[in-house]
């Protein structure tokens, strides 16, 4: 996405790092499809923290998204195709709000302008459009350099950290 330029300086527009975690989850499992995969491998490939990857998978499995099974040789996989994923769709289901001001949350809201200013109508077409364009996407599409993914992620089945790589992909 890149940064706004503004009054205040630049600032990134992002998601959270719950989302983060499920898009780079499911980027994984689609890249091992023919895999079950543990949460402790998805860890060691991202460099991220097993407990926030438990929550993610437990969203997940109750979106139907993945497949998981507990206990020796358990792991998780995809349950659909990636095809079939819709980018726009899971990061809706994974994002607790997407109040970007204040003024979003007419429970919470304080700001005294609020009635009169048109920050708000802006700021949620602005909002509409991101969505639009993640809803275009699909998990497959994500994957049109897999075998540089894979690469990027390493053996980590192995307990291998992944190469860095990223300056001779570019």
């Amino acid at each position: 996405m890149g940064k706004f330029e503004g009054a205040c300086g630049a600032f990134p527009l992002h998601l959270t790092q719950f989302s983060d975690y499920g898009l780079r989850l499911v980027i994984y499992l689609a890249c091992h499809p023919d895999q079950v995969v543990s949460v402790d491998e998805i860890s060691r490939a991202f460099g991220i923290s097993r407990h926030h990857l438990v929550k993610v998978v437990q969203t997940l499995t109750e979106l139907g998204v993945v497949e998981a099974q507990r206990g020796r040789g358990g792991g998780m996989r995809l349950t659909m195709a990636p095809a079939a994923i819709n980018i726009g769709w899971l990061v809706r289901q994974t994002e607790p709000h997407f109040e970007l001001v204040e003024c979003f949350d007419p429970e919470t809201n304080t700001c005294p302008i609020a009635p009169a200013c048109g920050l708000k109508g802006l700021l949620q077409h602005a909002q509409q459009a991101f969505l639009s364009v993640l809803d275009q996407a699909t998990l497959e599409q994500l994957l049109t350099r897999r075998s540089d993914l894979i690469t990027l992620l390493g053996d980590s089945r192995r307990g291998e950290a992944p190469p860095n790589l990223s300056r001779d992909l570019d």
